[in-house]
């Protein structure tokens, strides 16, 4: 996009934009602190991980229920309920003084980015100079520079206390949500012929292609997670160190899924490309479980699985568009309910093979959690074909970052 054409967008699309910057920084914001929370409320890795369960759990479920809520209160009403929970759960758990509380109000945390997240889209696709195309740009460009940052200013934040980071949100949540107030133009319900039912979701995995490809959604997101939020307590680096080796890993995730994914899928077949980006996760993880002790070793390969990640995550995005036939909304709800499983079962566990395992353990299962999707991916390869190399700036933007995973998460 030219600069010309950032000037022109208007103040509405910076405000819903900025918002998505803050949210999509959850994704890594807890990282940098996790051993710092462990030790401050004298936790074991897997209450730690209860921080990313309870988190992906609500998303998972929320998103169930964010397509019947934003349909009857209008986009406006929806982003600003979301934001002012996000306000509050941030700023309680940073005020928490035990695991279980900072575990509780995260999950609240989750269900409000669900309710931002699932209707940011459509208000920036609605007022975007350019179109789909401008809001793709913009949004992709928004996911990047959070889950970037997040673990920047969480080992920043996170060196003065572990708290700060929770506070820190809560403040820039608050600016987000005073400019969305006074920036975003008042909207509508739908109409009630256009409003989504609570179990439209449910009934949309009737399709065995779209639960197919959730399937496969949902042990890639085994992997992601497992690595995300495990990894940063046996690695024993310092706050800004942690904030350093994650922020470059989201800058991978982000240069994958902006640049790598799209040209790659304009030269090639979506569905072997995807599995050979899962095979390469595959690889990295056992690589990082087999060296855990040395960080010569591990710090690179988690780095360099940003860039697998981010170019896997957004050719997921693309294949459970391509073999959607429901309403857009409806498919990204189900397809999300379905792979925020893996995001929600994946730390916890994670943590307990940490504990009574050994500490490569959690690494190991998650190279096979994502091989078997890699196995499912070409068992299914002919009832998942989407015709044709499809570039992802082609696909419809509502849904294709609807199922992004945080990355439509991540906040």
């Amino acid at each position: 996009m030219s600069r010309s054409g950032l000037r022109a967008q208007p103040h509405a699309v910076w405000a819903v934009l900025f918002a998505c910057v803050v949210a999509f920084m959850g994704i890594g914001l807890v990282d940098p602190i996790l051993p710092v929370i462990a030790k401050g409320l004298n936790a074991g890795p897997s209450q730690v991980e209860l921080l990313f369960t309870s988190y992906f759990a609500i998303i998972g479920v929320s998103n169930l229920l964010a397509g019947f809520a934003a349909t009857r209160l209008g986009a406006k009403r929806t982003l600003a309920y979301g934001l002012v929970l996000v306000i509050v759960c941030s700023a309680a758990a940073g005020a928490s003084d035990t695991v279980a509380a900072v575990v509780g109000f995260r999950a609240g945390w989750g269900l409000g980015i669900a309710l931002f997240v699932s209707t940011s889209m459509s208000v920036i696709v609605g007022s975007a100079v350019g179109g789909v195309a401008a809001a793709v740009v913009l949004f992709e460009s928004a996911l990047g520079i959070g889950i970037a940052s997040g673990p920047l200013v969480g080992g920043l934040l996170g060196g003065i206390s572990w708290r700060a980071p929770f506070f820190g949100v809560a403040v820039l949540m608050a600016i987000a949500l005073a400019a969305i107030i006074t920036r975003v133009a008042p909207t509508p319900p739908a109409p009630p012929r256009n409003r989504i039912g609570l179990l439209e979701p449910i009934a949309a995995l009737r399709d065995r292609r779209l639960l197919a490809a959730s399937v496969v959604a949902l042990l890639y997101n085994f992997g992601f997670f497992a690595l995300l939020a495990y990894t940063p307590l046996p690695l024993g680096l310092g706050v800004h160190q942690l904030g350093l080796v994650f922020c470059a890993w989201g800058v991978l995730v982000a240069v994958g899924a902006i640049f790598g994914a799209p040209a790659l899928s304009r030269r090639y077949p979506l569905v072997p490309l995807l599995a050979g980006a899962l095979a390469l996760i595959v690889v990295d993880l056992l690589v990082i479980g087999a060296g855990i002790g040395d960080h010569a070793v591990v710090i690179p390969a988690i780095i360099v699985s940003g860039l697998f990640l981010g170019v896997g995550n957004a050719l997921l995005s693309t294949l459970l568009m391509g073999v959607s036939t429901v309403n857009t909304s409806v498919a990204a709800s189900a397809t999300n309910f379905i792979r925020f499983a893996g995001g929600c079962i994946a730390p916890f566990l994670a943590g307990k093979l940490g504990e009574h395992v050994s500490i490569g353990a959690p690494l190991y299962a998650s190279a096979g959690a994502v091989f078997v999707g890699f196995a499912l991916l070409v068992a299914c390869r002919r009832l998942l074909t989407v015709d044709g190399p499809r570039a992802l700036t082609d696909v419809d933007a509502e849904h294709a970052v609807a199922v992004e995973p945080a990355l439509a998460t991540a906040g």
